[in-house]
């Protein structure tokens, strides 16, 4: 990919995401512009006025839900990184119609806009909560994940891709539990929900050059997946707060005990790379790509949080805990 030449988009750019991409975009790759789309003035002003001034840079205040501005947005845009949504389980269980609005429409506010104005490549931002979802946020991933599949056919043989990265919980992301249990232990106890939980991780880092990896292998249709360690709830809270007591407060509304990265179904159209697994679309239009060196997935493949042969030690997951 020509980065060198390229105008680059990121909804939702004022997130942990948003700023660590345009952070590593900007100094390992030299787009000749980067538009931050975002609804929030104040966190704008705030990411402008905290070093993030690069003359490449351009602000955009605007909602994924108004069509016409992302229109306005993408006009010269060549590639376009989705990151918005609503993720908070617990808020898109309360507020669901908001979810839907920001997730689902907004997806589909993204692709109209990126057919309608020329776009080249559009990569979109999933999670593991998509696969078998239990809660509202998953459910809305898992649409989100079909419309941008989809959305290649719409395309037709216009310039426009579509594809999605999806991935597991992300190391120092809003919401993190890592910063809760350092708050908690100043008090001698903290909270957790299940002690046989385990989520996949990655860090910010990691998952920003994952994506622009995938950008440049994208063909439109895929869904790219990396290879990720995953944690035990239990290691985790013994490495940051090792003397504290620990108390046990329920699943909450939505949450599971382990979660799914590539399901039974998944993996029999997905293929195997070194360091990722891309799941392949199972449509009439889409070329199949002879990814070099990759291999097919074993019968009754799945690849979840529990049954993960890369798991974090207590003494890996303390050393995260130091970044904090």
């Amino acid at each position: 990919m020509d980065y060198k030449n390229s105008n680059i988009l990121i909804t939702g750019g004022t997130g942990s995401f948003g700023k660590k991409f345009t952070e590593i975009i900007l100094k390992k790759h030299n787009p000749k512009k980067v538009v931050i789309f975002s609804r929030d003035e104040l966190k704008q002003h705030e990411m402008r006025t905290g070093g993030f001034n690069d003359s490449r840079l351009r602000y955009f205040i605007g909602d994924v839900r108004d069509v016409d501005r992302l229109k306005r947005a993408m006009d010269d845009v060549d590639i376009v990184v989705h990151a918005a949504a609503l993720k908070q389980v617990p808020a898109c269980e309360y507020n669901p119609i908001e979810a839907v609005l920001t997730n689902i429409i907004g997806a589909r506010n993204v692709i109209e806009a990126a057919l309608d104005t020329g776009v080249k490549e559009v990569l979109a931002l999933s999670t593991d909560k998509a696969v078998n979802p239990v809660n509202l946020y998953g459910a809305t991933k898992l649409v989100a994940e079909k419309l941008f599949v989809q959305a290649n056919a719409y395309s037709g043989k216009g310039p426009a891709k579509f594809s999605c990265v999806r991935y597991g919980n992300v190391v120092g992301s809003r919401g993190s539990v890592i910063p809760l249990f350092i708050e908690q232990r100043e008090n001698g106890k903290i909270t957790i929900t299940d002690p046989r939980m385990t989520r996949f991780w990655i860090t910010l880092d990691e998952g920003v050059k994952f994506v622009i990896n995938c950008i440049d292998k994208m063909n439109g249709g895929e869904v790219f997946v990396p290879k990720i360690p995953s944690m035990s709830i239990m290691d985790l809270a013994n490495a940051i707060a090792p003397d504290c007591t620990i108390e046990n407060i329920g699943i909450r509304p939505g949450e599971k005990i382990h979660e799914v990265l590539i399901s039974n179904d998944e993996a029999r159209h997905t293929v195997e790379l070194k360091n990722m697994y891309i799941i392949q679309p199972l449509h009439h239009w889409w070329k199949v790509d002879n990814w070099e060196g990759a291999s097919t997935l074993p019968e009754d493949f799945k690849y979840t949080s529990d049954n993960n042969d890369k798991i974090l030690s207590i003494n890996q997951l303390k050393k995260l805990a130091e970044l904090f």
